[in-house]
Order: structure tokens, then C-alpha cells, then sequence
């Protein structure tokens, strides 16, 4: 049987099914990436011989570059749908979220990593930062739906944001543990390079220039084309085409190109929130999100089918759940106080910290980066803290929502 025939057969029914299952995931309120990571080990398990090997661990190339494809178009999606004006009172609760939860999260992941698990510091940072931000890419049923909705609940809104934000921010404490993994190795790299560059230069950098590409952009497709009306006419894919653009300059001039698309969605949003364009810009991104999102749900249910858990020791497994039930959720709540929002939306805020696809992508980016101890284990634990999250996340989602007003 030809392999490569068959993959094409699958890659056809399961992208098909996804034109209604949004719909079927409503109607069963349960989160179609349960589905789909399922459908990936039942079909790995029965016909591995005739599909692409899905184990990150021995394709960590393909796995780095999937993995930063999928997020940057979700986070250019997340920028498209939120509709709230930038203030630091406007947007206090993500903020809170990235700056306290976050940081707190990755201190103590790091220091469990180290002393509970006996891991080296180099690989407790890196697991820490890998697991640390929220995913915006299996976190659908936790957002904010499409951009012309006038309603903007808060706890979608936070959590929106959240995912947007510290996907970007994370990245200097991926490099920390690079440039820790680097120095023990051997290699000139300082802490002060560490923090003088991948902290302070490529934050700026893409800060600076997702805005400025944003307003530019918003610009030209919603001011400079009333005047030519040559213009008028756009499709939705200019939103793929600019999500790849600035992605792909803000990393040739050494900025985070995460924090870049997020921004310069936000400010393109910022221009004539409710015209069309907007709907029709996201409603293209979402559709390619959705084909990419499937495939590779499908492959990361196939790595678990053949194996990917296999390193896992009861302790790994006690971290993933302490972390996932425990520490985002109390970090999370202790960020939130103070807020001008109720108790039950903090709890649902602090427990829905869903992790996904941007956690396997910054442990593949490090691994392509340095050399690094327990690499078969640190693969086992992100992915079971993913599997896991889709699991708890995709299954408790749509009630939580609903109960909140949401």
C-alpha cells in the first residue's frame, strides 16, 4: 500500500469532517481537539506501517517548524478577534496573568523541575518555560468568538489576551535556558548577553515593529484605499500573507516575531473596528488554523500511540498534574485579586490555562538551539501536559462557559 496515497486519504476525510465539526463540538460540548488527538491514536495504532512517523523526538526539525507555522496564525487570529482598545485598566486581567501568573509559574516549575524531579537547572528552565504560557491554538472554545461580536466577556477576553501575549513572552526564558545549557557546556555566553539581548533588544523589536507594520498596513487597506478604489476589493488571505510577512521580518531583524504578529494584529484592529474586512481577514486565518490544528492533533495523537509517554516515572507524571490542577490554577487565582471581576470568573480564568502546540515548539526551538540532558524525558512530560489539558480543557470548556454567562 502506498503510504504516501493513504496519508492523502486521511488528510482529505479528517479536514473534511472539520468543516462541521465546530457545529458537533457545540451540539456534545466537548472540544473537537479531543476528537481529533483520539482519532490520531486509534489510526497510528492500527495502520502505523502506512503513516508519518509523528514522534517529535526523531523529527524535531519538522516539529519546530508545524508547530511555529500553527502558532503564528493563531495568534494573528486572537489579535483579529479582540476588539478592546489598549490601556493598562482595559486590559489589567491579562496583564495580571502574564506578569504575575506567568512568572510565578515558571519560578516554581523550575524550582520543582530541580529539586523534585533532579532534573539539571538548564532542563528545569526549560521545561518550566515550555509549559509556562497558555496556548492559543487548542484555547478556541476559552475565546473570544469573531471580531464584528459586540459582546467582549471578560473571562474569554483575558483569556484571549493571555494566550497572545505570553506566547511572545515566554521566549527570553526559552533562551535563558539556552544560554544556561550553552554556559555549562562550555561556551562564552554571559547572563548579561542573555538579558541585555533576548530579554530587552528582541522584546522591543518586536513590540516596535508589530505596531508600526499593524498601523501601516491598517492604513493602507482601511484609509489609502478610499482614495483608489482599485483597493477595495480584498481577500481574506491578506491577513496569512501579512501574518507571514511580519513574522518573517521581525526575525531577520533579531525580534521576537510572536510578540510582532500579536501586535500588529492589535493595532490593524485598532482601524474601523466594525467594518467587514475584519470578519473576512479572520474567517480566512480561522479556516487555515482549523486545516493545520487537525493534521497536527492527528500526528500528536500518533507520537502518543507509538510512545512519545513512554520515559514518564510516576514523578514526571505527579508534576504534570501538580502543575496543571495545582500551580497555574493558584497563581492564576492569586494574580486575579483585586480584579473588578467576580470570584467564579477568576476561578474559571485561573483553571482554564490550557497548554498546546506552543509548548512542543519551544522545546523543539531549544533543542535545534543547544544541547540538553533528559531531552526523551522533558518530551515525555510536555506532551502528556498537553494530552492532558486537551483532555481536562476540552471536556470541562463549554460547561464552564456556559455557567459563567459566557
Amino acid at each position: 500500500m502506498n503510504s504516501f496515497i493513504v496519508s492523502l486519504f486521511i488528510i482529505g476525510l479528517v479536514t473534511f469532517s472539520m468543516a462541521w465539526m465546530p457545529f458537533v463540538s457545540k451540539k456534545l460540548k466537548v472540544s473537537y481537539s479531543v476528537f481529533y488527538m483520539a482519532a490520531g491514536i486509534l489510526l497510528y495504532w492500527l495502520f502505523p506501517d502506512y503513516l508519518p512517523n509523528p514522534l517529535p523526538q526523531e523529527n524535531e526539525s519538522a516539529v519546530l517548524h508545524l508547530t511555529e507555522l500553527i502558532v503564528i496564525i493563531s495568534l494573528m487570529g486572537a489579535g483579529l478577534k479582540i476588539r478592546r482598545t489598549f490601556s493598562l485598566k482595559n486590559w489589567s486581567l491579562p496583564l495580571r496573568l502574564v506578569f504575575v501568573a506567568m512568572l510565578l509559574g515558571i519560578v516554581i516549575a523550575t524550582l520543582l523541575g530541580y529539586f523534585m524531579l533532579g532534573l539539571n537547572l538548564a532542563a528545569s528552565l526549560l521545561l518550566a518555560a515550555a509549559i509556562a504560557p497558555t496556548d492559543p491554538v487548542l484555547a478556541s472554545d476559552v475565546q473570544v468568538s469573531a471580531p464584528n461580536e459586540k459582546k467582549d466577556p471578560e473571562t474569554k477576553f483575558a483569556l484571549t489576551a493571555e494566550a497572545g501575549i505570553n506566547d511572545g513572552l515566554a521566549f527570553p526564558f526559552t533562551w535563558l535556558a539556552i544560554t544556561v545549557a550553552s554556559i555549562s557546556a562550555g561556551s562564552d555566553d554571559t547572563l548579561w548577553s542573555w538579558f541585555s539581548y533576548h530579554f530587552v533588544y528582541q522584546i522591543v523589536v518586536g513590540l516596535v515593529l508589530g505596531f508600526l507594520l499593524g498601523k501601516a498596513v491598517g492604513y493602507l487597506l482601511f484609509t489609502f484605499s478610499k482614495k483608489y478604489k482599485f483597493l477595495e476589493k480584498l481577500d481574506g488571505f491578506v491577513a496569512l500573507s501579512m501574518t507571514l510577512f511580519v513574522y518573517g521580518f521581525t526575525e531577520l531583524l533579531h525580534g521576537y516575531g510572536f510578540i510582532a504578529v500579536f501586535i500588529c494584529a492589535l493595532a490593524l484592529r485598532s482601524y474601523e473596528k466594525d467594518h467587514e474586512y475584519h470578519e473576512s481577514m479572520h474567517s480566512f486565518t480561522d479556516q487555515i488554523e482549523r486545516i493545520f490544528v487537525v493534521l497536527l492533533l492527528m500526528l500528536f495523537g500518533g507520537a502518543i500511540s507509538l510512545g512519545v509517554l513512554e520515559n514518564l516515572s510516576w514523578n514526571m507524571v505527579f508534576y504534570v498534574l501538580l502543575f496543571l490542577l495545582v500551580i497555574r490554577p493558584v497563581v492564576g487565582y492569586l494574580s486575579l485579586q483585586g480584579a473588578a471581576i467576580s470570584n467564579r470568573e477568576k476561578i474559571t480564568i485561573s483553571f482554564f490555562g490550557i497548554r498546546g502546540l506552543g509548548s512542543i515548539f519551544y522545546l523543539a526551538f531549544a533543542f535545534h538551539e543547544a544541547e540538553f540532558d533528559n531531552k526523551d524525558e522533558l518530551w515525555s512530560m510536555v506532551s502528556l501536559m498537553v494530552a492532558l489539558s486537551i483532555l481536562i480543557h476540552g471536556l470541562t470548556a463549554s460547561m464552564a462557559m456556559k455557567k459563567i454567562g459566557d
